[in-house]
Order: C-alpha cells, then structure tokens, then sequence
C-alpha cells in the first residue's frame, strides 16, 4: 500500500474490526457506525483512493469487489430479498475516508433511506 488509511490498517490487521471476508485482492468488515441491520465496508487491499483514480489496470479488483458483494449477500442471507451497494465519491459525493470502499446495506427495506 501506498498511503495507510484506517482501511489499510484493518486490512493489515493493525485496528481490529469484525472482517467477515478476506482475500489477497479484498476485504470486508463490518462498519462501526452501521446505517442498516448489516452493513459491510468491502475494500481493495491496494491504496485506490477514489473511483476517479482507479486505473485500466486495477478494473479486475473493481469487478472483483461486486463478486464479494454477491458472496456475502449469500452467506448473510440477504440475496434473494435484496441488498444495496452504495459507492461514495470525494467530499461533495459524501466520500470520508479516501480509500475506494463499498457499503454493502441489508437486512431491513432500503427502497427510500440514504446513506
């Protein structure tokens, strides 16, 4: 990694957090400040710290990340009746930590709550 973040340190195992998914290209761990019954923080293991600076070659680790999500969706059960996947960009986009992450939310209706 480039740059640590709070992400990277989880990821290292230097904070601990509940991870319920790891790989040599993702993680995935529960959020401490949860907005849904689950909510899941899936991250790339490599510093990308906005959508705006993914490169072409980094692509697979994005798709990547959307097969975890789906994985997940099975194991907590959430697949059939549905699961969001929120994507935050910079500070206007409500981006906080600079490290691309993905908030996977189920567990109760999503259809009109923000994050």
């Amino acid at each position: 990694m480039s740059k640590e973040t709070v992400f990277s340190k989880i990821i290292n195992r230097k904070i601990p957090s509940k991870i319920v998914y790891q790989d040599d290209l993702v993680t995935a761990f529960h959020d401490i400040a949860p907005k849904a019954p689950i909510h899941i923080i899936i991250v790339p293991n490599i510093y990308i710290a906005t959508i705006n600076d993914i490169q072409k070659e980094q692509e697979y680790i994005i798709g990547h990340m959307f097969t975890v999500a789906a994985k997940i969706a099975k194991k907590e059960q959430v697949a059939e009746k549905g699961y969001r996947i929120v994507v935050n960009c910079n500070d206007d986009g409500g981006q906080v930590i600079k490290h691309l992450h993905l908030h996977f939310l189920a567990g109760t209706s999503l259809g009109s709550k923000t994050l």
